[in-house]
């Protein structure tokens, strides 16, 4: 019987054990420490990291977890997982509350400013912010990028200022290899975002994390690959694209340690190697073999969807392989650029950017009233926007080829 995650151990990360066990057991006590007894906010926790990150910290016993997230289903499915399996080994606080809410709405900042601490403060102790667009098919055109960078940049921004009147202990959010060197505008909007963020840790201590990709996440192409072959539909692949992948378990372990072992303003990022890289139309492979499939290699989208149109069971699953060729897409990873300084040695699997400043506050401000503005104007386009984010962010190359991931399987 095909057991994915066994799958994406053998196949995919290549590691049988999360990387990140090592250093969970050398700081066992420590993450105790800063977890034990304390309110937890979790904005974005139905998401694949964010539930992971959930289930990372809850056997060192918050006292109190409110989770939020505009996923009303997969807040309900989390719900009833963590309840199923409490009785055998996850611990769910007392005090556990599921919100389904937009974090930039006002009912969240209600909800926020009258949540009472232990010690009588308002708001939470330790806040991690998983809500975020993450998918480079998101900017395909100007409405889709408003609504990437209103999530990513805009709305962040209103969180962080609630922040600043209720500081937290820690403040946590997800940054992305994207943001190194970006290429296409959600990295770019993560790159703001640490600036951002950063902006504010002179008033509470801010950490975030540049890692891979999470094999198998919620709308990722490997998860497609699951439906496709449910539906009974051909699989599509790039052939040229190398990615780094962190299992659903790794990538909610990797948070927990950043935000609870991090100093303020640390970049985490995960000790991978080029050797772990793998291509997207590999695991297609590696996946249909380990279900039983040989494979039918078709020349284009529209051979593959005649045959399997046609398909049956016991014939060649049809897929078709090809060369990126959509905007935004970085033929490699990197998590780290040059000029940031790098320390490999704190952690076993982690290395960590720890040269941050505080950067300027004011400039940073002033780039989201300029997109804010910008996205009030009807004749406002996605060229205007990348011209704007350039300006911000000389190093950002946005690669263009007039064609989303939305126009392929």
């Amino acid at each position: 019987m095909f057991n994915l995650s066994e799958f994406i151990n053998e196949y995919v990360t290549k590691r049988q054990y999360s990387m990140f066990n090592t250093d969970i057991m050398a700081m066992k006590d420590d993450l105790s420490n800063m977890i034990r007894g304390k309110s937890f906010l979790v904005i974005g926790g139905a998401g694949s990291i964010g539930s992971s990150f959930v289930r990372a910290i809850l056997p060192f016993e918050p006292s109190e977890l409110v989770i939020v997230d505009t996923n009303e289903n997969a807040l309900t499915e989390l719900t009833r997982s963590l309840r199923s399996s409490a009785a055998l080994s996850s611990y769910v606080p007392s005090i556990y509350l599921p919100y389904p809410m937009d974090y930039s709405s006002v009912t969240f900042r209600r909800m926020f400013t009258h949540h009472k601490r232990k010690n009588g403060l308002n708001g939470f102790d330790i806040v991690a912010n998983f809500s975020a667009h993450k998918h480079v098919r998101s900017e395909k055109d100007i409405y889709s990028v408003e609504a990437l960078l209103r999530n990513n940049v805009i709305s962040a921004k209103g969180l962080l200022d609630i922040l600043e009147q209720y500081p937290p202990e820690v403040y946590f959010c997800v940054s992305t290899d994207k943001a190194a060197n970006p290429v296409n505008i959600m990295g770019a909007s993560k790159r703001i975002m640490e600036d951002l963020i950063f902006s504010y840790s002179d008033k509470f201590p801010v950490k975030t994390a540049r890692f891979a990709n999470v094999a198998f996440s919620n709308g990722s192409l490997p998860a497609g690959f699951i439906d496709r072959i449910n539906q009974r539909q051909p699989l599509s692949a790039p052939s040229d694209v190398k990615r780094y992948f962190v299992s659903p378990q790794e990538s909610g372990q990797i948070c927990m340690l950043s935000a609870m072992l991090g100093d303020n303003r640390n970049i985490f990022f995960p000790k991978l190697d080029e050797a772990q890289m793998t291509t997207f139309d590999k695991i297609a492979e590696n996946l249909l073999t380990s279900m039983g499939y040989e494979i039918d290699y078709c020349s284009s989208d529209e051979e593959a969807i005649d045959k399997a149109n046609r398909w049956s069971e016991g014939q060649p699953y049809p897929v078709h392989f090809s060369c990126s060729d959509t905007s935004g897409e970085k033929a490699f990873e990197e998590f780290f650029i040059e000029g940031e300084e790098v320390d490999m040695e704190r952690f076993s699997s982690l290395g960590v950017i720890t040269d941050k400043q505080i950067p300027n506050k004011d400039k940073v401000i002033e780039l989201i009233k300029i997109l804010d503005s910008t996205f009030d104007s009807e004749a406002c386009t996605k060229a205007d926007i990348v011209s704007i984010i350039g300006k911000y962010l000389p190093n950002f190359e946005h690669i263009e080829t007039g064609k989303s991931l939305d126009g392929k399987m």
